[in-house]
């Protein structure tokens, strides 16, 4: 163990973007693919502001890849894909009255209000799941959730299913096509009678409203969605055509109204950060009597032409704010603290504490982190604690009472060996985690493995869930992801509270998954650091998998958005032989089979490198995606706004205020013969 402390300080800025880009992928993957966030929001909330002030203060640290430059997280799966034809954008945080004042001068100041107030539209954050709905002439015909903001999942059969929804909007003049961005949520009494079904059937309880919405709407069986009471609130607009647009936000609210959509009452237009405040303030007075969950309220520029000149940043709108309740928290003992072994191996101390209600649920563990962790709050057994729960994050120890410490308090010891398997626990100096050297033959690490390897983004193994992999693995039928497909009718029949049809039906679903593609299988590995989108670039980019297990270092750095971690991580993961015997395992005649291809192009050394391109209206006979394709196999980034830092704008017909904005910052515009001339004259 070294002395030199594993997080970078503050004074040493180009580690420490590193080290928090890395902590918010993390975390953006565990709240929006895994739905098992590990940090609180308020945390998440702190690590991403500190990276931007860090990236604002040294904007030669500012790369492609940093979460500050994309929309938002992965898009999940397991329903059919719908691309967002305006992105789904999340919004900026503020927390305290002085983040409201600062958001209100920089609005006032960039519309030239010196001395008149801005107004803005007030309303509810609702604590349910983001939704796009898209009627044609008046009709729904289909919801896609946020997704990654670019793309989401099509659950349209689940979201026909809310009563509260129109199926047909009311009214004269409809809009031949309008996308609705809403919440789908559920009402704190729908939620206490749905658990109250759930405890008379002997089932699982939800946890909270959330957690219940969200998971009623990824049900595959969307007559089991139209038996959980969800709701609807509609509270912005993507796309609108054959209207006019309203002028304000207020009035697009209205308009909804009277269309039929269900829009909160608890709304109001207001004016300056004075405004703004009061109605903050009222809200939080109100908050437990609402019928519903709220985790804050959001402000937004309310005049339409206002909010176009504001514009965005890369991930979020200028105009808007979310002004987010603090976290909730309650004091309690701390018991004991024991370790959790994870899919890498990654020993994570977890608080065991005397039951304590906070966040609307009894917590009785609470995540420490890592070790460091510990010892930075300085908490020790036997301490009362600050336990903090927002909504469904996992609760989390704050800090400490020291003043309440008793006489026999002890620290904590990380443990020398697994807990699991006896194996060595190391921890190299660079690095904050601890883990068990144990690697497969470790049963925690098996077992988490074969559930990464089974789930909806990677293999997709319907059915195979934690407690059927937990008898697998301790009876030892099953011993890596391969053996899974060794099993047979009988095995499985065996298997504790397995029928008949539970066992051909994991048969069945084992059956289905071994058509994959190449992304998803390299993703299923469990390659430390290979997330679904570099799973993704690296089999674009070598097109079959030997080149990938094949590949130098060297090699895997010419892959788009992979750096040194890693490739080495790749490279590592592929030179460790019993890797290799399992992944042959894995493609043996009558296992996994995906189709494969020929490496993609590589494109000449500085074309269109360093380029922005915005597309934007219909070109006439490329689609958007394919005209982006082109664009990005030639170098270029493709954004999905107009800045500064644009060098072109492609404009179809139909082009909008993206194609206003570029004329009035003289950037250049082309059609599509132009931008075909441009990639032909850039590669020549």
């Amino acid at each position: 163990m070294t002395d030199s402390p594993p997080i970078p300080p503050a004074d040493r800025p180009a580690e420490r973007v590193l080290w928090l880009r890395a902590e918010i992928e993390r975390n953006n993957y565990a709240y929006y693919v895994l739905d098992a966030p590990e940090l609180p929001d308020a945390e998440f909330d702190k690590l991403y502001r500190e990276l931007e002030t860090i990236e604002a203060a040294h904007p030669e640290l500012v790369t492609p890849d940093s979460p500050t430059q994309r929309v938002g997280g992965q898009a999940a799966t397991g329903f059919e894909q719908v691309a967002h034809t305006v992105p789904m954008l999340s919004l900026n945080n503020g927390f305290r009255d002085e983040d409201i004042v600062a958001f209100d001068k920089r609005c006032a100041d960039a519309l030239a209000h010196p001395e008149q107030a801005v107004e803005y539209a007030a309303e509810l954050k609702f604590d349910g799941l983001a939704i796009s709905l898209r009627y044609v002439d008046g009709v729904f015909v289909q919801a896609a959730t946020r997704g990654d903001g670019s793309t989401g999942e099509d659950v349209t059969a689940n979201v026909r299913t809310i009563r509260s929804l129109p199926l047909r909007l009311k009214g004269k003049n409809l809009p031949r096509v309008l996308d609705v961005r809403g919440e789908v949520l559920m009402f704190k009494r729908d939620f206490a009678k749905l658990n109250e079904r759930q405890r008379e059937a002997g089932q699982k309880e939800f946890a909270n409203p959330r957690n219940a919405a969200a998971g009623s709407l990824r049900q595959l069986d969307s007559k089991i969605t139209a038996a959980r009471p969800l709701s609807f609130f509609a509270y912005g607009i993507g796309v609108l055509e054959g209207v006019p647009m309203p002028e304000t936000h207020s009035g697009l609210l209205d308009r909804y109204g009277a269309l039929g959509l269900p829009v909160c009452a608890e709304r109001a237009v207001v004016g300056g950060a004075e405004g703004l405040l009061v109605f903050f303030k009222s809200v939080g007075e109100k908050r437990e009597g609402l019928p519903y969950d709220i985790d804050g309220v959001v402000y937004k520029v309310n005049r339409r032409d206002e909010q176009d000149k504001l514009g965005f940043v890369s991930r979020a709108p200028r105009f808007a704010l979310a002004h987010k309740f603090p976290a909730q928290e309650a004091l309690t003992r701390l018991l004991a603290i024991d370790v959790q072994v994870g899919r890498t191996g990654a020993i994570t101390p977890v608080a065991r504490l005397e039951p304590v209600f906070v966040g609307g649920a009894t917590v009785t563990n609470a995540t420490l982190h890592n070790e460091d962790e510990v010892r930075r709050k300085d908490i020790k057994i036997g301490d009362t604690v600050i336990i903090r729960r927002a909504g469904d994050v996992i609760p989390e120890v704050v800090s400490a009472l020291l003043d309440r410490r008793p006489d026999d308090a002890r620290d904590f010891v990380m443990p020398l060996v697994c807990p699991v398997c006896g194996s060595a626990i190391e921890r190299l100096p660079d690095e904050a985690i601890a883990r068990c050297t144990g690697g497969l033959i470790c049963p925690a690490q098996v077992k988490q493995a074969i559930w990464h390897f089974a789930q909806r983004r990677a293999i997709d193994i319907d059915g195979l869930g934690e407690k059927i992999i937990d008898q697998l693995v301790d009876q030892k039928l099953v011993r890596t992801a391969a053996d899974l497909f060794n099993l047979g009718f009988a095995t499985l029949a065996e298997l504790d509270r397995f029928a008949e049809k539970s066992a051909q039906n994991l048969l069945d679903s084992l059956e289905s998954a071994k058509k994959t593609t190449l992304a998803r299988f390299i993703y299923a590995l469990g390659i430390r650091h290979v997330g679904e989108t570099t799973a993704k670039d690296l089999a674009k980019y070598f097109g079959s998998l030997d080149p990938v297990m094949d590949a130098t270092t060297e090699q895997l750095l010419e892959v788009p958005d992979v750096g040194p971690v890693v490739a080495e991580a790749v490279h590592n993961f592929f030179a460790e032989p019993h890797n290799r015997t399992v992944i042959e395992q894995l493609r043996a005649p009558g296992k996994l089979r995906w189709p494969e291809g020929p490496p993609a192009p590589r494109a000449p050394v500085g074309v269109l490198a360093g380029k922005t391109v915005v597309l934007t209206g219909t070109l006439p006979t490329l689609s958007r995606d394919e005209a982006k394709e082109m664009l990005e196999a030639a170098g270029a980034k493709v954004a999905g706004s107009v800045s500064k830092k644009t060098d072109y704008v492609v404009a179809g017909e139909e082009a909008g205020s993206k194609l206003v904005k570029a004329e009035e910052l003289g950037i250049a515009i082309l059609d599509e013969d132009g931008m075909r001339k441009l990639l032909e004259g850039h590669s020549t």
